[in-house]
This record gives structure tokens, sequence and C-alpha cells, in this order.
């Protein structure tokens, strides 16, 4: 997993690392669901019965934001499903691509009952306080201000995201 915990005043953040676009969305995605549960709901999650299904979110493309806006929208609706149709999100694989007036975000998904899963952290919102996607090229480091984040070197890509609690 590339996804650290990093301070914020008083929601949660994570700073995310990954070698590509689509794995930088799964692994954020799997960030925000580690915190949604407890550490003995990890280790159970493969007693559970999964389901599979495709999850699908776009927007309509008008800037330099759009994958930022993109990785909210995704979010989001990984949080409705978990609170609304009880379906919490354990694994994923993503493809992001985009057409003419459109970017995607299309996911094959396992889920499970979320009423089998321990809950730890309740996360109210994905918030745009702080929320980068950025591409390092080859070579660019990317310092971390935080003491419990590594440094990063592309080329790869990494996103800081901070949650509502």
């Amino acid at each position: 997993m590339s996804a650290w915990t990093r301070p914020t005043t008083a929601d949660i953040g994570l700073r995310v690392f990954s070698s590509s676009l689509d794995k930088l969305f799964c692994e954020t995605t799997t960030g925000m669901q580690n915190l949604l549960m407890t550490t003995d709901s990890k280790d159970n999650l493969n007693s559970i019965i999964r389901h599979s299904s495709q999850w699908n979110v776009s927007l309509r493309k008008n800037g330099t934001s759009d994958y930022e806006i993109l990785l909210m929208k995704w979010l989001e609706e990984v949080l409705y499903r978990n609170e609304v149709h009880e379906e919490f999100l354990c694994e994923l694989q993503i493809m992001i691509f985009d057409d003419d007036e459109y970017l995607n975000c299309n996911a094959q998904v396992d889920w499970v009952d979320s009423k089998l899963v321990e809950k730890g952290v309740e996360i109210k919102a994905v918030t745009s306080h702080e929320l980068i996607i950025e591409q390092l090229k080859e070579n660019q480091e990317l310092s971390s201000k935080w003491e419990e984040v590594p440094s990063f070197v592309g080329p790869g890509w990494y996103c800081d995201i901070v949650f509502d609690i």
C-alpha cells in the first residue's frame, strides 16, 4: 500500500503515491477504506463473502482540476454505497479514460455487506481542501513536510487529500 496518513488540523489526510493515475485512484480508495475500518476488520475481511460489481462515475471536462474533481466524485460514490447500499468496497481495479466531453472512472469492485465490517473512523465528506493530484517526472523529488510520510522520487503520481471526520 502506498498511502500514508498525514497530519491536518481537525480532519484526517492522506498522501498517496503510485506509478500510474489508475493505480493512484485505487491506492487512494484503499487508503480511505482502511481508515473506515478497525484493524480487526482488516484481518477478517477475507473471511466475508464478497460480491462483484462495476461502479462508474463520469465528469464533464471543465478545466485543469478535472482529475481532482473526478477523484472526489469517485470517493463520494464509494462512501455513498457504503452508507446507503451497505456495500463496503474491499478490492478494486480502476480505469480512467476520457472522450470528447467526459472524464470517466470505471471500476471493477469487490464488496462485502458493510454491516459485517467493524467501523473505525467515520468519514463525513471528501473535501477539496489541500486536494492535489500531480504527475512527477523522472527523478523529480517530492519532499515530505510530515515526519510520518516519506519523500517520493518520480516518475509517478501523487495525491494529497483531506477527509472531514
